[in-house]
């Protein structure tokens, strides 16, 4: 790389930072220095980093202090790890202090770890964000060496959408006929559209997302793993969204495809989920009852963004229900390829999600008013759930509906999952 450039580019981004509009998130505390952010493209990881450096400028502190790249950026597509060095270079030419690091899309570098670690023994400050799986906290521990903190960064949750769209959801709004009404149509809308960032407030958001889609699909899926039939993996991903609420094998998922596309076994379809999942398109659950093979091949499989997903659908409601209770529940528990911390259980009776440290199990009805056997089978299942697993909460989330029903074993709480959403 070119310094001269190099020093030009670094100059822009500053100013492109300096006027872009950004909707503020909860950023993570100072105490840790050194941060990795990771999730989906489009999720919101850029913007993460544009806050803190507004809000260093907000502060005083000038572009002495922060240094920014973005390596999707196609000037730098010659770039390598050899270049790091230059950067600091430049900085140090154009200025006299050490700055705080923001490293946006990094893992497109091959070799940016040892970069990083090096940055960390040197004590800087650093923010890194990357968009695929390998970069998960298990195994950044491993290779960074323990030198920097995960951050998983989601589309907006419900809370962050209505705060954009300037809908109030405190006590007093959720009462009043007018504003309730107003929260609910933004509820609809978050449901079935989800919430990237970028979609916010366009009329027509099916373009927006399809354009992403295609972008983590072709870029970060196909592309990137040099996938020679991308035909398949698109079937693959709408089999998936057409089963988002039942366990799927492998072995299933090979025959299905196979008696439309020709022959798949199922190291393929293993591999293509395994490129999903490391694009975070894709964010598998396991069975807390299952043995070690089923628990790996027999697993269900939610979509980071319900606009992503609806993409796929067609009368999706109960579908987009369940998936967004996921989004909901990895959000708040955290999500990678081991995810021991949220399941679902699965033998003789199924509950959607078990959540081990909480005792808390959790079954995801649209409706639990208009079809009496979908209730009867939610009920049941929450009922024999506390005779083989521990069980201090139990709760049925809905799209609009409450209830409150009692057994031997203490209480099931049916409430909408708008309201799960703002009290979580």
């Amino acid at each position: 790389m070119n310094k001269a450039v190099l020093k030009q580019i670094l100059a822009s981004n500053q100013k492109d930072v300096e006027n872009y509009q950004v909707v503020p998130r909860e950023l993570p505390s100072d105490e840790f220095e050194r941060r990795v952010f990771i999730g989906v493209r489009r999720a919101g990881k850029s913007f993460m980093l544009y806050q803190k450096m507004q809000q260093m400028l907000a502060e005083g502190r000038g572009w002495d202090g922060m240094l920014y790249l973005n390596f999707e950026d196609d000037r730098l597509a010659d770039f390598t790890a050899e270049d790091f060095e230059l950067i600091l270079e430049c900085h140090a030419e154009m200025y006299d202090q050490r700055p705080m690091l923001f490293l946006d899309e990094v893992q497109n570098i091959d070799g940016w770890e040892k970069f990083a670690r090096r940055m960390a023994d040197a004590k800087y400050r650093v923010w890194i964000t990357g968009s695929n799986a390998k970069m998960l906290s298990s195994e950044i521990m491993t290779t960074l060496g323990g030198r920097y903190l995960t951050t998983e960064v989601y589309p907006y949750s419900f809370q962050e959408f209505l705060r954009v769209n300037e809908v109030p959801f405190d006590e007093h709004a959720l009462l009043a006929t007018e504003s309730r009404a107003k929260m609910l149509r933004a509820w609809s809308e978050y449901l079935h559209w989800g919430g990237l960032p970028e979609s916010v407030g366009l009329s027509v958001k099916r373009d927006y997302l399809t354009s992403t889609l295609q972008k983590i699909y072709l870029g970060d899926i196909v592309s990137r793993n040099k996938i020679s039939n991308a035909n398949l993996l698109r079937l693959l991903l709408k089999k998936l969204a057409e089963s988002v609420k039942q366990p799927v094998s492998y072995n299933r998922l090979s025959n299905v495809l196979s008696s439309v596309s020709g022959k798949i076994t199922m190291p393929t379809v293993s591999k293509y989920i395994e490129y999903s999942e490391d694009a975070w398109l894709l964010l598998r659950l396991r069975n807390v009852s299952a043995a070690f093979a089923d628990k790996e091949t027999l697993c269900k499989y939610y979509f980071v963004d319900n606009g992503v997903l609806n993409l796929f659908l067609l009368d999706g409601d109960t579908s987009l229900l369940e998936n967004l209770t996921a989004l909901t529940m990895f959000r708040k528990y955290g999500h990678d390829k081991d995810n021991e911390r949220v399941f679902f259980y699965n033998d003789k009776v199924e509950v959607d999600f078990y959540v081990p440290e909480d005792k808390l199990a959790v079954q995801a009805s649209y409706s639990i008013a208009q079809a009496e056997s979908a209730f009867d089978r939610e009920l049941d299942a929450l009922k024999k759930l506390p005779k083989v697993l521990p069980c201090d909460r139990r709760v049925i989330l809905t799209y609009d509906e409450s209830d409150t029903i009692t057994d031997e074993f203490g209480t099931i709480e049916v409430m909408p999952l708008w309201k799960w959403i703002l009290c979580t």
